[in-house]
Formats: C-alpha cells, sequence, structure tokens
C-alpha cells in the first residue's frame, strides 16, 4: 500500500480501514447493525460503517469521497481485477485479524457460567470479530500463510482460513478471556502468546482429570455437610465457585515447583471455611467445633466469627514432595483491608531469609469481584508492587467473581467493563476464566504462577462464577436478582458437570465417583463426631507463633554507652567522603556536630540514637512514610543525595558499624491506608528483633487509615492474638497551620484503650515495683506524648524492650524539632537511665508552697514553662509532664499529687475540651484523687473551649485561643 495514503489516513481509522480491505477481499457480506459506545473493534464500530458508507458513495460517484479514501477503493478494485476477489486473502490482513483476536477477543470470551450477562446486554451491543466468521465458505477454505504475529501453525506454516479462525476463536474467545496486548514489556507479550496458543493444547491425561474432579468433590462435599449440619449459621459458602480450590491447589503446586517455601495468603470471607479446610488442611474437627457456640474462649481473647480467622500450616505437595508452608492472615469484614497486610507480611518474610527476589517467599490474595472494583485500597495495594522497599516480587490475585456485590449488580458497582480493570494500571496481564470449566481454570491457575515464577510481577485470575445462595445462607438473593436465581436454581453444580464430562469421555464410571463422594462424606462425619470432643478454641487459631508471650520477661534496660552514642553521632554530623551535600544541609551537620561536643542532642538525633544503637545490637530497623528519609519538616536526612551525580546517593546508618543490622528507609507512595497495613503486616514478623515504623507526613492524615488502626493495630491481639510493635509516630501540635495540620486525634487512640477508667488500682498493686511492667503486658497499646529527646530515645528502644510486643501510638514533634529547650543531655541516655512515663518538676524548692499543680502532655509543656517565668509564678505553680497517657501512669501521678498535696490540680492542654487527652484523663484522675483524698476533688481544666473542628485556620484566632488556655492555666 502507499505509505503516503497511510500516513494521510487518520489513525483512529486506519484498523478500520483493514477489517473493509478484509472483508472487500473476501466478498464478506458487509456488516451495518448498529454498534455500542464500547465497541472498539476494527470490524465493527462506527470506523467501520464509515468505510461501507463511503465505499457505496465512490462506486456511485468516486469524486464524492476524499482523495485518500478514493485512492484506497480504487487500489482494492485494482486488486480483485488483478488477483481475483476468491483466489487469495492478504497476508497483512490476515497478521492485522490475529492481533485484534489477540487483543479483543475476550470480549466474546464464553466466561458466564449462567449466560445471564449476555442474556441481560443491550440489544445494540456488538460481539467483537463476530463478522470475521461471516466470510464465504469459498474464502475460509482457502489457506493462509501464517504471519510471525502467532504462534498457531507456526510449525507448518500454512491453515486455511477456517481453521485459523476457529482456533483463534477457541484460544481467545473460549472459556477463557485473555487480556495482555496492554503491557509494555514484548517479551511478555510473546510469552503470554506462546502459552496461550501452544501450552493450553497440551494434553490432560487421566490421572489428572480424575484429580481435578477430586478437588472439585472436596469442596462440594464440605458445602453439602455443612448446610446439612448447620442449615441455619452463615458460613459464606463456596457454592458456585467450588472452582476456586483446585485453582489454588495448582498455585501452590507450581509455586513449590519454582522454589516458594511460604506463601502468605489473604481473603475475604467468602469462601475462607472451605479453604481453610481444603487448601490449608486444617484439621476438619477444628473447623466444625467453631460451630459449636458453647466453645470456650481464652481468658486473654474475645474471639472472632469463623470465618475471620487465619491459620498456618506447612503442607505436603503431592507432585512436588517438597513441604510449604501456608499463612493466611486473619482479616476484618472490611473487605480488602487484609491485601496490603499480606503483602508487607510477605515482605518481612523475604528480608530476614535475604529473599531479595521473592524465590522463597510468594503472596496470594483473593478478591471479590464488587470490592475489587470498589474498594479504594485496591488500587493503593497494587501501586505498591513495583515499589522500591515494597514490592514483594509479585501477587498472584484471584477474584472470585460471583457478578454480584451483595444485592447490587455489576452495572451499578463498577463503571468499568471489568472487575479487574484497576489492575490494568500496573501493567498487570489478566486472565478471566468460565469457573465451571474446571480445566480451564487449572490452566490458567498453572499460568499465573509460571508467569509470577518468570516475571516476578503481578498477575490476577478472574474467576467468573456465581453465588449459589445469598450473601449469606440466610438471605435471600431472589428479592434483588430474580432473573439471575432463576439461572442458579436450574444450574447444574460444577462438580456434576465435570463427573458427567469424564464420564462420557469413559475416565471414570459412576462407582468411582460414588466412591470418592463417600470417601469425603466419611471423612466429614468422623470430624463431626471428633469435633464435639473440642470443648475451648484450638491453640492453631490464635497463638503467635512468631511472637510468644514472656510474662515473667522484664523491661529490659534502655540505656546506651556513651562511646555508642558518640560514634552514631559522629556518623550524622560529618560529610561523608566523596558526596557533594547541598550547602544547607552542610550546616544541619555542623550544627549536630556543635550539638555532640557539647554532649546535647535535639529530637533528630536523639531518634539516630535509638536507631543506630538498635542496629549495632542486631534488631534490624524499618522506618516508612511519605518524605521520611529527609522528613516532612527537614530534620532527618538518613538518606544523603549528590548534588552533583545524579542518583548518587548513601543511607548513612548503614555505614556505622561493622556486622550491624540493616536499616531501611523509604518514601512510600502518597497512602496512609495501604502502606499503614504494609508496615502492620511487615511488623508481624520476628517483632522482637526490628523496629517497624510508620511516619504520618502529618498526625492528621492517618484518620485515612483508621481501617487499619481500629481493625488490627489496636484488637488484632484480643481478636486473633496477633502481636505487633509497630510504632506509629505522628506528628501533632497547634502551631497556627489550620485543621488538617494540627491534631494527630490523640482522643481516638485514648478511647480505644482497653483499662478501666473507674477501675483505680489499690494502694498495694500502686506500691508493687513490677506495676508498669504488669500494665505494659496487660495493656492493648501504648500512648505517649513525649517532650524530650531523651524519653523519645527510650520509648523507641523500649519496645524491643517489652515483656510482649505491643503497639506505639508516638505523638511526634514538629516545632519542637528546633526548640532550643526542647534539647538532651547524653547523660539521660546512657546506662541506667530509662523512659520516664512522667517527669517531675524539678525547679520547685518547696513542694509546700506550690498552689496549682498543672498536668500537661506534650508541647503545650514549654508553653507553661515559659509563660510561668513571664508571671514569676515558678515557686507557685509546679508543671508536671505525663508522657505516657496510656496506659496510665497511676504509681507516678500518685506520688506527685502527694508532693503537691495543698495544690489544686489542673489538666492543661492545646487541644480542644473534647479533643486531645482531657477526656481520658479526667475519670481516671478523679478517681485517683477521689481514693488518696477520701473525697471527690474536681479535676481542673484549661484548653481550647470544645469545637466540632480541630483547630481554627486564622492565626490571629489561633493566638488569642492559646492566650486566653494560658491566662487561665496561670490563674491562682
Amino acid at each position: 500500500m502507499n505509505r503516503i495514503v497511510k500516513k494521510e489516513l487518520p489513525t483512529q481509522l486506519w484498523s478500520a480501514w483493514g477489517a473493509f480491505r478484509l472483508t472487500r477481499s473476501t466478498h464478506a457480506k458487509p456488516s451495518l447493525r448498529p454498534v455500542s459506545d464500547h465497541a472498539r473493534s476494527w470490524l465493527n464500530g462506527d470506523s467501520a460503517a464509515y468505510f461501507e458508507s463511503s465505499y457505496v458513495d465512490f462506486t456511485q460517484n468516486p469524486r464524492s469521497v476524499s482523495a485518500p479514501l478514493r485512492q484506497l477503493f480504487e487500489e482494492i478494485e485494482r486488486e480483485e481485477v488483478a488477483h481475483g476477489a476468491t483466489t487469495s486473502v492478504q497476508s497483512t490482513n490476515v497478521k492485522e485479524l490475529i492481533s485484534q483476536y489477540q487483543a479483543h477477543g475476550h470480549r466474546r470470551a464464553k466466561l458466564d457460567p449462567l449466560g445471564y450477562a449476555q442474556s441481560v446486554s443491550d440489544s445494540s451491543t456488538v460481539k467483537e470479530l463476530e463478522s470475521a466468521t461471516n466470510m464465504d465458505a469459498r474464502i475460509l477454505d482457502k489457506t493462509v500463510h501464517i504471519p510471525n504475529n502467532t504462534y498457531i501453525g507456526a510449525k507448518i506454516g500454512v491453515l486455511t482460513l477456517r481453521e485459523l479462525l476457529l482456533r483463534l476463536d477457541g484460544i481467545y474467545c473460549g472459556p477463557i478471556g485473555t487480556e495482555f496486548t496492554h503491557l509494555t514489556n514484548p517479551e511478555e507479550v510473546d510469552w503470554i502468546k506462546r502459552q496461550l496458543e501452544v501450552e493450553r493444547h497440551a494434553f490432560v491425561d487421566e490421572n489428572r482429570k480424575k484429580w481435578i474432579l477430586q478437588r472439585l468433590a472436596a469442596p462440594s462435599t464440605l458445602e453439602s455437610f455443612l448446610e446439612k449440619k448447620y442449615s441455619s449459621e452463615k458460613r459464606f459458602g463456596l457454592e458456585g465457585c467450588e472452582a476456586l480450590i483446585p485453582c489454588l491447589d495448582v498455585i501452590v503446586e507450581r509455586c513449590s515447583q519454582s522454589g516458594v517455601q511460604t506463601l502468605v495468603m489473604g481473603m475475604p470471607h467468602r469462601g475462607r471455611l472451605n479453604v481453610l479446610a481444603n487448601t490449608l488442611e486444617m484439621p476438619l474437627k477444628e473447623l466444625l467445633a467453631l460451630f459449636d457456640a458453647k466453645l470456650k474462649i481464652p481468658e486473654q481473647l474475645s474471639g472472632d466469627v469463623k470465618y475471620h480467622l487465619g491459620f498456618t500450616n506447612s503442607k505436603l505437595v503431592a507432585n512436588t514432595g517438597k513441604k510449604i508452608e501456608l499463612v493466611m492472615l486473619p482479616n476484618p469484614s472490611h473487605l480488602e483491608t487484609v491485601n496490603s497486610v499480606v503483602l508487607g507480611r510477605t515482605c518481612a518474610e523475604q528480608f530476614h531469609l535475604g529473599d531479595t527476589r521473592g524465590d522463597k517467599v510468594a503472596s496470594i490474595l483473593i478478591h471479590g469481584d464488587a470490592a475489587f472494583a470498589g474498594q479504594g485500597v485496591v488500587s493503593e495495594t497494587l501501586q505498591l508492587s513495583g515499589v522500591s522497599g515494597y514490592s514483594v516480587g509479585g501477587t498472584i490475585h484471584v477474584v472470585v467473581n460471583n457478578q454480584v456485590g451483595f444485592t447490587t449488580n455489576p452495572d451499578t458497582y463498577r463503571s468499568s467493563a471489568y472487575c479487574t480493570d484497576v489492575a490494568r494500571t500496573i501493567n498487570a496481564p489478566v486472565f478471566h476464566v468460565n469457573a465451571d470449566d474446571a480445566e480451564a481454570v487449572t490452566f490458567v491457575s498453572s499460568l499465573a504462577a509460571e508467569w509470577r515464577a518468570k516475571f516476578r510481577k503481578d498477575v490476577v485470575i478472574d474467576l467468573v462464577c456465581y453465588r449459589r445462595r445469598g450473601h449469606n445462607e440466610v438471605d435471600e438473593p431472589s428479592f434483588t436478582q430474580p432473573a439471575m436465581y432463576k439461572l442458579v436454581s436450574k444450574h447444574p453444580r460444577v462438580f456434576k458437570q465435570y463427573a458427567d464430562k469424564l464420564i462420557k469421555e469413559k475416565v471414570v464410571d459412576h462407582n468411582w465417583i460414588a466412591e470418592t463422594q463417600k470417601s469425603y462424606q466419611n471423612s466429614c462425619e468422623k470430624a463431626f463426631a471428633d469435633s464435639e470432643k473440642i470443648t475451648v478454641l484450638p491453640p492453631s487459631l490464635w497463638e503467635n507463633s512468631s511472637a510468644t508471650s514472656e510474662s515473667d520477661r522484664s523491661v529490659a534496660a534502655t540505656g546506651v554507652d556513651e562511646a555508642t552514642l558518640m560514634q552514631i553521632g559522629q556518623a550524622l554530623s560529618v560529610p561523608p567522603d566523596g558526596m557533594a551535600l547541598h550547602r544547607n544541609l552542610k550546616r544541619i551537620l555542623t550544627q549536630r556536630k556543635d550539638m555532640l561536643s557539647k554532649r546535647m542532642a535535639d529530637w533528630a538525633l536523639g531518634e539516630a540514637f535509638a536507631f543506630g544503637s538498635l542496629l549495632k545490637e542486631g534488631v534490624s530497623v524499618r522506618l516508612s512514610g511519605q518524605d521520611v528519609e529527609r522528613g516532612t519538616f527537614s530534620h532527618r536526612h538518613h538518606i544523603l543525595h549528590d548534588q552533583e551525580v545524579k542518583g548518587k546517593r548513601m543511607s548513612v546508618l548503614n555505614r556505622v558499624f561493622e556486622n550491624q543490622a540493616e536499616y531501611t528507609v523509604h518514601n512510600s507512595i502518597l497512602s496512609e491506608y495501604g502502606v499503614l497495613g504494609f508496615e502492620l503486616g511487615y511488623s508481624l514478623r520476628r517483632p522482637r528483633r526490628s523496629l517497624v515504623c510508620w511516619e504520618a507526613q502529618f498526625g492528621d492524615f492517618v484518620n485515612t487509615a483508621q481501617c487499619i488502626v481500629d481493625q488490627y493495630l489496636s484488637s488484632g491481639e484480643k481478636k486473633w492474638g496477633l502481636q505487633t510493635g509497630l510504632v506509629l509516630l505522628l506528628p501533632h501540635g497547634y502551631e497556627g497551620e489550620g485543621p488538617e495540620h494540627s491534631s494527630a486525634r490523640l482522643e481516638r487512640f485514648l478511647q480505644s484503650c482497653d483499662d478501666d477508667e473507674d477501675a483505680c488500682p489499690s494502694a498495694e498493686e500502686l506500691a508493687n515495683p513490677h506495676f508498669a511492667q504488669n500494665q505494659l503486658r496487660q495493656c492493648n497499646w501504648q500512648v505517649l506524648n513525649p517532650t524530650t529527646p531523651a524519653n523519645n530515645f527510650h520509648a523507641l528502644r523500649r519496645q524491643l524492650a517489652l515483656p510482649t510486643p505491643k503497639p506505639l501510638i508516638m505523638m511526634a514533634p514538629k516545632s519542637l524539632l528546633r526548640n532550643p529547650n526542647a534539647r538532651s543531655s547524653i547523660d539521660e541516655m546512657l546506662p541506667g537511665k530509662e523512659f520516664q512515663r512522667v517527669i517531675a518538676d524539678s525547679s520547685v524548692q518547696n513542694p509546700a508552697s506550690v498552689k496549682k499543680l498543672l498536668l500537661c502532655s506534650g508541647k503545650v509543656y514549654y508553653d507553661l514553662v515559659k509563660r510561668r517565668q513571664e508571671d514569676g509564678l515558678q515557686q507557685q505553680i509546679a508543671i508536671v509532664r505525663v508522657e505516657q497517657l496510656a496506659p496510665f501512669p497511676y504509681d507516678r501521678i500518685r506520688t506527685e499529687r502527694e508532693k503537691f498535696r495543698n495544690a489544686t490540680v489542673t489538666w492543661v492542654q492545646e487541644e480542644h475540651k473534647n479533643m486531645g487527652a482531657y477526656s481520658y484523663v479526667k475519670p481516671r484522675m478523679h478517681a485517683l484523687m477521689a481514693r488518696m483524698d477520701n473525697g471527690c476533688p474536681q479535676l481542673g481544666y484549661a484548653g481550647r473551649a470544645a469545637s466540632a473542628a480541630t483547630a481554627t485556620g486564622n492565626k490571629n484566632a489561633h493566638s488569642i485561643q492559646k492566650e486566653q488556655f494560658l491566662r487561665e492555666a496561670m490563674s491562682l
């Protein structure tokens, strides 16, 4: 064809021209049917219709069409005259035909087991590629040369057009629909093409077919058994997608073959019980025991519903002879929340094994169709897949596509063509497969596992199935999906379909099938009888194998020798050789060096002392979050960047000691929900040998990750026995920066503490030297608002010294980072020193003369000290800092209260009255003072008035409010 003509023709019409040219050269009947808005095939659509109508105009009056089109149509007629329309098909057209099948064949694939999606589709929808089969029979029987864009017939070089179309239709428009031509790597595209066009037709022998039938019998029999025994119980069964079991079995098998030793899994409630029993091989008697309402829960747990529980098992893979550890993490009902938690746990497993490529540890995520399309955390998690510090070498995603979300149809729960379209944003291939075609499911499962092993990238399997019952077993789905459930009621189960197929093929007979079902049924009956002997929740469902509690363990010392601190300080204050640093950074390093010479440390240096000393002790440290390498407030600078050499950078804390542990610090994607979930998952692995910290850009933004905070961090140990020492660093403080840059919502964390505000410890309990240690062991988490770099140093190191790992919620500073008064002497970090839960007022000379005792926490302390000095009230007002808000330090506050017996007590905070720590502190102080004073004295309050917004955005209003509560605090 004339290249000039091709250039002149609009690009968007070029493929349509190819279609028209093919149909003309083969005397195919033109297709002039209405075209749907989303139809984009070159064989259909407005462009093809345009060419048809233009050609009609051309035959009547050649001058009525544009010059480029006229030249094209004249060329067609010349070809027809020269070669004969019925004797050849142009190879260029065949190549384009194949490409269109590869790109768009999935749109015609027979994916829906019910045929429901097609039956309710808009009548104007055009099935792409359909017109290719409308060619004249004489043309279909002509041979064509196979172009180089396909492996079909590649060995023989030629096929009839009919055979080529049949093969293309079977591969790309059958029970498997593949989206892969959007991938940007030609090698990846070619690999998938080869697998589909060559390996897809590999022979499935009789033994494999029997195995598939057995793996379908297992979930089918279990669901029937559960329905018989527990018909009124919610189970969120797998009925309608029993093929998930052989799907997962094949993935596990292929992963084991490629060397994977651990698979970390996450999934929602639907089908979970079946997966626990048949994939993870959880003892069936333990699973059935969960249905007993009288089953006792260990005292330290509150427990959870059975379809949320996690489980870990080391399983022997029959086909490989290898053992593989399967880890199913517990999950809440908040769909997709577990996704990033699984990736974090996987990343931690890889890190501690030195598995840098993901050869030994991999992850599987199972999703629901509506959730995969609708939940934003899915996109956040997918975006982590290729980011340094978060990539796990590819995740295998399996979508259990029920084609309905609770009561909502696909056209309502998504805007995209497929529920999996979000995965295209990361160039992941998507394999849609009819879940009633068991052999197609196992092929796709094998293909996905092999993709992950070869390319170390995410891959998606879309198991298009149906939900035999409602959202749960006691729900009525016909209220909202009457047409679908008429089809469901008549639709045979996949086990029966495949059994009938194998009987027809004479692979098995009716006796074999009956014996197989009877064997599984007998196993269920025996397990049911054994389950009645289980009276307590099995330990396998709640014991944390990676971090068992040591109830007799004391809090270890947190002080560090001065030589170690100075070596760390030296590394962070001297410009490294061979690095051209920014001039302002040089100034910062000089300031650090000056502080060290005075044996002082600011906040950044105190934090570095904690991290560096832990690294020396063999404890790995991970810091993650938005902009953490430099620090939001340009205070940390743990990664140095060369100003002259592009990409040259240095991690300072990884070069301090010989044979030290590894320090990893990563700027995260702009996500709180997904990234905090990732760090939570990461912290679950070896919490005694690693410090994991997540820092919010501003503490205000942590509420974007509230689901992780509520469902995992505050309650995970109580519900599921999870143990984590994750640290949340939340910049907090009122500095006139408005309602989104002031508050980490301290009150919300305190409200979720599990201590009883009315249960004030007795004098005997407070006198116990292990009182603080016992509190730490029993609490669900710690909430701190420290005021000194030394206390921050000890708090971070204390995380590895606790008797039981506990989350740490830390209100982190902003202005205090550079406040010259907020510095600590090196002496406060040496051996013998420890975290101070309460810091007394050492400036008061005569406690009896004190008329007012101010209790406070955090930055406001420095404002109070300054105002007290300005008012000359140093000996009349004492200021005591409550550094640890939870667990509440009754013993230390009792000591301070006794010291200032003649004083009234006031709580001071910069937050609004309905926020901050006041509502948490008030009842506990009342209970304590009532016991001490044989009465019920009131706790005074000085702070901002109650408000709906966390802070004002007006600088002047901010200053007025601050002046008002400081004046109130200093009033006698």
